[in-house]
């Protein structure tokens, strides 16, 4: 049995694929994923999980080097878009933050090799995440 704190076979296995700048998403109940990319639906019920609990989860197997957030998520809440930050930050200080407006971010989002849906229903709670490296 896994022993790491991501034991999600689907999101584990897409970062095992992942190389440098690729990127994986993680996002609300509401955001549209469309077909064109891997889906990876986590949604239970409202709020669970929660996405800050799926992204610290993420952030313990994938090194990011960029994240890209929507503008709207720092002017509808603040509070949550300063808990992101702080979690990305504990992860890697250096982290480059990207903003662009939210329909950006949906464009860009399905670039992505995979989008891990939460269930969280806290708007504008998506980021992408481009992979850094280890070395």
């Amino acid at each position: 049995m896994k022993k790491a704190a991501l034991i999600n076979s689907h999101i584990s296995g897409v970062i095992a694929e992942m190389g440098h700048t690729e990127r994986l998403t993680i996002v609300d109940a509401g955001f549209p994923v469309g077909d064109q990319v891997k889906r990876i639906d986590l949604a239970l019920k409202k709020d669970v999980p929660r996405f800050m609990e799926t992204l610290e989860a993420v952030l313990t197997e994938l090194q990011v080097e960029e994240v890209t957030i929507a503008n709207e998520t720092k002017e509808s809440n603040p509070v949550f878009y300063e808990e992101i930050l702080s979690c990305l930050k504990k992860h890697n200080p250096k982290i480059h933050i990207r903003e662009v407006i939210h329909e950006n971010l949906k464009l860009e989002a399905a670039k992505s090799k995979a989008i891990v849906r939460t269930g969280e229903y806290t708007p504008f709670a998506n980021v992408i995440l481009k992979s850094g490296v280890v070395f």
